[in-house]
């Protein structure tokens, strides 16, 4: 008897020792990477590459939320039926001279091209196609980070947005005006791919979710400023001039940005990977010796692997991944309809368009930090779940609740707050719901499909001159019914990230 108890003792001590060491095994893998191990995980020099590269954000906000000063809301009248200063925002047929009532805004792109009545849809279809122009920059700019390294195709994204933007506030005419949007755009969408993807290799495992939520912050903190550029300038070509010319700073990363160490040495470039990342470790106060030989091991570690090919359509291949894929793809798809959709819809709310415009920005600050502590507690799908619930009831209520300014902006911006949570998470979510093999077209799918939904806001945004309800129960009903598809989403949260399609359906 004492034998077996003897037996059973050991036993239980041997799967305490094995399960021991498989934890040891699984952390030692998260933490050897040797390239964080040669340089840290986050010290002094990745902050202020975090910092440097942050700061493109502030334009990439300014130019994708631009159109609300470019074309904001304007009282008008047709001139040969004006009486006094009445302006009646009657179109009367043939009519082909407009006044403006001029007494917030000097000029917008709606009075000096007459965007009004039959043409009110070119205003619209200028953001669409803005929009369009990001797609076109994520995808071009990110084969070509892909190919040719982060930094130089990050550079020339900065000098196209700085060269477009300039010119656009010289714009002639409508279609030069949305065609140079568009190459803008391309730029935007070009220093977001390459910027998020630079920082998240240079950031080590146990920060990147971290980082990664926070690096929406600066894009909230520019949201918030453009109402001041807005405010100070109420000519829409001086208002372009003066958010286009701070990238100007930019170009001096040419000397102060480093290329991705990450992707010198996946690239074979490893004497150049070596001093980057000797620089970065002397700067965080680690060792430089043995980095040449950690970076090699690199070198033959990916030269040694047999990865598993798989395609796009991998992504619908079986029931349950093509369930999960149309589930994500469905939550990006409300983020960027709600987001910038309601951001619109804020500047029609009665009231003061400035006051409006900033505080629905400033509610996405807490927003995107609350994310950060919700994701680590909560998970990944209640998050989402959640975020997308306060979004579509907050919307729902501005149809029920008596009209008043300050009423439906603080429904309006509770609105925004479940966005700005949902959009952070989004991120998080897709690149850990995805397998290795299939990651980046998942990731890439899921952003199109925001794109799109943000290509249809700026037409849902101003449905109000039809009935005032139809874009509060758009913006009310699609995220109710993106929370319902997250039941089909696994919680990802702690979880290895899949390599395979295998593992991604389990």
């Amino acid at each position: 008897m004492s034998c077996k108890k003897e037996y059973m003792n050991n036993n239980n001590i041997t799967v305490i020792l094995l399960e021991t060491e498989k934890k040891d095994v699984e952390n030692q893998t998260v933490e050897e990477d040797p390239l964080t191990k040669a340089i840290g995980a986050l010290g002094k020099w990745q902050i202020w590459i975090c910092f440097v590269v942050f700061l493109v954000k502030f334009p990439v906000a300014w130019h994708q939320m631009s159109i609300i000063f470019l074309a904001p809301p304007m009282n008008f009248t047709c001139a040969e039926t004006q009486v006094e200063d009445k302006f009646d925002n009657v179109c009367h047929a043939n009519c082909t001279d407009f006044e403006y009532d001029r007494s917030i805004f000097k000029e917008t792109i709606i009075s000096q091209w007459d965007l009004v009545c039959d043409k009110q849809w070119l205003k619209n279809l200028t953001q669409t196609i803005f929009m369009l122009g990001i797609l076109v920059g994520n995808m071009m700019f990110g084969h070509l980070s892909d190919r040719f390294g982060r930094r130089n195709p990050f550079l020339a994204a900065v000098f196209l947005q700085l060269i477009s933007g300039v010119t656009t506030a010289y714009s002639v005419n409508w279609y030069m005006f949305t065609t140079l949007r568009f190459f803008l755009a391309v730029a935007t969408g070009g220093t977001m791919v390459t910027s998020f993807v630079l920082t998240m290799e240079l950031i080590g495992a146990k920060y990147r979710d971290t980082v990664g939520i926070i690096y929406q912050i600066p894009f909230n903190l520019g949201h918030l400023t453009l109402p001041l550029f807005g405010y100070y300038l109420r000519d829409w070509s001086t208002f372009q001039l003066a958010i286009s010319l701070p990238s100007v700073l930019f170009l001096s990363y040419y000397f102060l940005l480093p290329e991705s160490p990450r992707w010198l040495l996946t690239a074979g470039r490893t004497e150049e990977a070596v001093k980057i990342m000797e620089v970065a470790a002397k700067r965080n106060g680690r060792p430089t010796e043995g980095i040449a030989v950690s970076s090699q091991k690199i070198v033959v570690d990916n030269d040694g692997k047999q990865e598993e090919h798989a395609s796009f359509i991998d992504l619908f291949r079986t029931p349950r991944l093509r369930a999960r894929t149309i589930a994500i793809c469905f939550n990006w798809f409300v983020c960027g309809l709600c987001f910038f959709g309601v951001s619109q819809y804020m500047s029609h709310i009665s009231g003061d368009i400035f006051t409006n415009v900033a505080i629905s920005a400033a509610i996405q600050v807490p927003g995107t930090l609350i994310s950060v502590y919700t994701n680590k507690v909560l998970g990944r799908k209640i998050t989402l779940i959640s975020a997308n619930c306060i979004t579509g009831i907050s919307c729902l209520l501005i149809i029920v609740v008596p009209q008043s300014g300050a009423s439906h902006l603080t429904l309006g911006c509770t609105g925004l707050l479940g966005m700005s949570i949902s959009f952070a998470t989004v991120y998080l979510y897709a690149g850990e719901l995805f397998p290795t093999v299939v990651r980046n077209s998942g990731v890439g799918l899921s952003s199109t499909v925001a794109r799109i939904g943000s290509m249809v806001a700026p037409f849902v945004a101003t449905l109000s001159h039809t009935s005032a309800w139809l874009p509060p129960l758009a913006f009310g009903i699609v995220p109710l019914i993106g929370a319902g598809l997250c039941m089909l989403l696994p919680d990802t949260r702690g979880r290895k990230l899949p390599d395979t399609l295998e593992e991604g359906e389990a």
